[in-house]
């Protein structure tokens, strides 16, 4: 243990202090700190004063923290005293094993300052192991025969000590035949030699026991013991014989390992070893497995008689001194139905026309078993309802076809199951799967969704914009499934067919080429075709009726009172006894729209004398609605404008010109009642005009009265249809056949009487109408008269007249 004692006295000089450090760095410069202690210490028990050793003072130790740096903690430092405790179990045996020297080194850690300090702890070795042999007793066989002085090598004893502790010597009991010699190896061992002294007699003792005991060099000496048996044997001069010399067994394959196959079996007429027979293979197999004392051959694993059909084994027994005999085993393996038919395709056809004929070629199926006689013969099969079958070709050999209709828009694909079945007993069977798909062919023509499309369109589209959108659909693939659109037919003209309309091919949409009138044209049919692009082609036709909506495009047109030749209105008279409710005239309105929008209603906008007239909201009747007074105006205007009933309503206006008068002469003046002209030369103009229409009525009405006599006497009804209350010519309706919608509500017979230039209209009633309706009579200018009234159906007919200016 080193120290620093030769630099004491200058230490001495200096600080408390410094040389406390200056020591702490000696020390850490020196040589290991070493201890020595035997092994087997309690723990707890003191290895040495670290802390004195690496002079620390008993006070410094809790600031310094003394421990132990180790991976084993076989060590520890006590905090109050410093000292080196034992802490776990120190075995030499264990720790170093058979080594001469054996230490743990390990550091010691102090810290404020850190510090390292190296320690060597020698382990002494203890006798604590006794010498001890692997077994009891040992079993030993000599010949009779042997000579004096051989020697045979015994089982030594071990002992976990070294050194002297170790095992020193072996002795053996007394024997007067044998002796023991110990001897040592090169690497210090020692073992034992029996020395046979003298010869042995088997007949006077067959069994020697002895004890051989194994003694340490310890103090005390410990020692161990075995029981040394000694067997003397017969000399063998007879060898094995076995029973058979050829063995010949019959074995199923599969039988599980471990099954016996049979047993062999040897004599020997010697005595003791040399009858005893240990059975072998005179060649070493890995299939079959022998037992050297009974003879009995089981199996070590599996047999396969696809692999190997007999097997031949040589069977050897040894008897205790040497001698061998030999026989033969033939084994014959049994086949047994353990292999399932084996399935392999062949020219595979995985792709199948929809339209493939029953009986086509789909696959050549080979099937092997590798198994014998019946359980190698196989039937086979189809599993489940499938449009195929199997069909045998030759020996193992089958054909896969088609034995129904195939439809691809059906069924895809088959996931068809072929199973082959031997005839073993139990049979087996191997199920194999092959997925055929089904390739499209064209034989769906395409199919629309609808029977038939009806579209309602209203009149005034937008040229371009989508009307309706067909759509068909066509189960097969690409361009078998692959739709595109076109008109066929239609009831329009072929020419104006693609002004009107057109459809798009690819998404069937149905385009409007121009604005639809519904007065024109109110519906039209077409017929559109869906064709795929398979080869050949498929289609179908669906009829598609377009249906114009009206829409108010059209203002009411007034057909009475009408203009005359020179754009002025004409002048209606009204009897000056007229009472409430006397029919006028009537404003006669047609709207070329259908429904709603033709539905008409009469409205006044503008009367000269407010109250005096009233008009049918939907009539279009002028009635008066009282009587007329003193102070009304002999003339009178009356404007009526006429609405339809479209959103938003579309109007027309009518004015009429009323003339108070009992008779034609009396309206004259009135109707002659115009502005006077600026100069003398129209004043006279003015006056000659009238003059000519004065003569012209009463040629009229000269004619008329002739006309009325002539018919009075011929006394025919029909003649008087129109003159017999009234003086004028019965003529038919001028209302156009287009304008009977709902526009006029009801019947009224035109009649017209020309005279010269001047005009005379008047209505008179078709047939006898309830109270509220009139008749009307037109002449060529569309003029139109009331001529009687259903309230008085006895009076005399009331006449207008209306004068055209020249």
């Amino acid at each position: 243990m080193g120290s620093c004692a030769g630099k004491s006295g200058w230490a001495e000089r200096r600080p408390v202090l410094f040389p406390f450090l200056l020591s702490l760095f000696c020390l850490a410069l020196s040589d290991q700190i070493h201890y020595r202690i035997p092994e087997e210490m309690p723990e707890g028990s003191v290895v040495g004063n670290l802390a004195k050793d690496l002079r620390l003072s008993v006070h410094e130790l809790p600031t310094r923290k003394l421990r132990v740096s180790s991976e084993k903690p076989y060590f520890t430092v006590s905090a109050e005293s410093g000292e080196l405790l034992v802490s776990s179990r120190l075995d030499r045996e264990q720790i170093c094993g058979k080594k001469s020297a054996c230490a743990l080194e390990f550091e010691v850690v102090a810290e404020n300052p850190l510090n390292f300090y190296h320690v060597n702890v020698e382990i002494e070795d203890v006798n604590d192991h006794t010498p001890k042999f692997s077994q009891n007793s040992f079993e030993l066989q000599i010949s009779e025969s042997t000579p004096p002085g051989t020697r045979f090598i015994l089982e030594v004893a071990e002992d976990a000590d070294i050194g002297l502790n170790s095992l020193q010597t072996y002795k053996l009991s007394l024997s007067p035949s044998f002796s023991l010699i110990n001897k040592e190896k090169q690497d210090g061992s020692k073992f034992p030699e029996l020395v046979l002294e003298k010869p042995l007699d088997r007949e006077q003792q067959s069994y020697h026991r002895l004890v051989l005991t194994a003694s340490d060099g310890g103090d005390p000496p410990l020692s161990g013991t075995t029981e040394l048996q000694i067997q003397v044997t017969d000399a063998n001069d007879n060898p094995p014989v076995f029973s058979q010399d050829v063995y010949r067994v019959s074995l199923g394959e599969n039988v599980p390992p471990g099954t016996t196959v049979l047993q062999v079996s040897a004599t020997d007429q010697d005595e003791g070893v040399n009858s005893e027979i240990a059975y072998s293979f005179y060649r070493t197999g890995q299939v079959f497995g022998l037992n050297s004392k009974s003879g009995e051959i089981t199996t070590l694993k599996t047999l396969d008689f696809e692999e190997i059909k007999e097997y031949s084994i040589v069977v050897e027994g040894r008897d205790g001194g040497g001698l061998v005999a030999q026989c033969t085993v033939e084994i014959s393996i049994q086949d047994e139905n353990d292999n399932r038919p084996d399935i392999t395709f062949h020219s595979l056809v995985e792709m199948i026309l929809e339209n493939a004929v029953p009986g086509t070629l789909i696959a050549l199926i080979k099937i092997h078993d590798r198994d014998s006689g019946e359980n190698g013969e196989v039937n086979c099969r189809l599993e489940g309802k499938v449009p195929f079958q199997i069909i045998s070709s030759s020996k193992n050999s089958y054909k896969l076809v088609t034995a129904g209709i195939l439809d691809r828009e059906q069924i895809p694909e088959y996931n068809v199951t072929i199973i082959a079945t031997d005839k073993g007993k139990p049979p087996l069977c191997t199920h194999t799967s092959v997925t055929l798909h089904i390739t499209d062919v064209n034989d769906n023509a395409p199919v629309f969704h609808q029977a038939s499309y009806v579209v309602h369109v209203p009149e005034n589209n937008p040229p371009g914009a989508s009307i309706e959108q067909v759509r068909a659909s066509d189960p097969d693939l690409g361009p078998n499934g692959h739709v595109s659109y076109s008109i066929v037919a239609s009831d329009l003209e072929p020419r104006a067919l693609s002004s009107y309309v057109s459809v798009n091919p690819q998404s069937g949409v149905v385009f409007a080429q121009r604005a639809f009138d519904h007065e024109q044209l109110r519906a039209f049919e077409l017929t559109l075709q869906a064709r795929d692009h398979g080869s050949p082609a498929l289609s179908s036709n669906v009829s598609l009726r377009v249906l114009v909506g009206d829409r108010n495009d059209n203002a009411p047109r007034v057909l009475y009172p009408a203009l005359g030749p020179d754009g002025s209105a004409l002048f209606d008279t009204v009897p000056r006894a007229a009472q409430p409710g006397y029919l006028v005239t009537k404003v006669v309105a047609v709207d070329a729209d259908s429904g709603h929008n033709a539905w008409l209603s009469y409205h006044v906008l503008q009367a000269s004398e407010p109250g005096l007239f009233s008009v049918g909201l939907r009539t279009g009747e002028v009635r008066t609605a009282r009587a007329l007074g003193d102070r009304d105006a002999a003339r009178q205007r009356l404007l009526v404008a006429v609405r339809d009933g479209g959103q938003p309503p579309l109007s027309a206006t009518a004015t009429l010109l009323l003339v108070f008068a009992d008779s034609l002469q009396e309206a004259l003046p009135d109707l002659s009642d115009r502005p006077a002209p600026p100069d003398p030369q129209a004043e006279l103009q003015f006056y000659l005009v009238v003059a000519l229409a004065l003569i012209s009525v009463l040629f009229l009405l000269a004619v008329i009265l002739a006309v009325a006599l002539h018919l009075r006497r011929s006394s025919s009804p029909a003649a008087w249809g129109c003159f017999k209350p009234d003086l004028c010519v019965k003529s038919g309706p001028v209302v156009p056949r287009n304008y009977s919608e709902g526009t006029l509500p009801y019947s009224y017979n035109l009649c017209v009487a020309h005279t010269g230039k001047t005009e005379f209209n008047f209505l008179k009633c078709s047939e006898q109408l309830s109270s509220g309706q009139d008749i009307l009579c037109g002449d060529s200018s569309g003029a139109l008269f009331p001529l009687c009234n259903s309230s008085e159906p006895t009076s005399h007919p009331e006449t207008l007249m209306a004068v055209s200016s020249i």
